[in-house]
């Protein structure tokens, strides 16, 4: 199944930047994509961005275009996202995860990180 590792959340003012890193580690296989989806208290979760592992086509939701950027290291075999320009309701846990279909199917992805607090002060 393997597992993902999530590091780098904290908290920063409104207009700050940082940056998300997940390690992955005891993958038996390949999984096709894998990608950042957070939850915010009392919010349903959402796809934040996914990257496929064959070709690195990226997605990335509409409330996140042009301030956020997923990249990966495959020798590393990370995964970051590269957050600018940050919002107040950008606050919420940052989950790593990974699966085999595609990135529009993101929520459905079989494996889950722990998560990382993000939490931007206006």
């Amino acid at each position: 199944q393997g597992q993902l590792d999530e590091s780098g959340g904290g908290l920063v003012q409104a207009g700050g930047s940082l940056r998300l890193s997940c390690a992955a580690s005891g993958f038996t296989s390949d999984y096709y994509a894998i990608g950042w989806v957070r939850q915010a208290p009392g919010k349903e979760r959402e796809g934040v961005s996914c990257i496929t592992s064959s070709d690195g086509s990226t997605y990335y939701a509409d409330s996140v275009k042009g301030r956020f950027t997923i990249s990966r290291d495959n020798a590393k075999k990370t995964v970051y996202l590269e957050m600018n320009s940050l919002k107040p309701e950008d606050t919420a846990v940052y989950y790593c995860t990974a699966g085999q279909r595609g990135c529009h199917q993101q929520l459905d992805f079989g494996t889950w990180g722990q998560g990382t607090q993000v939490t931007v002060s206006s």
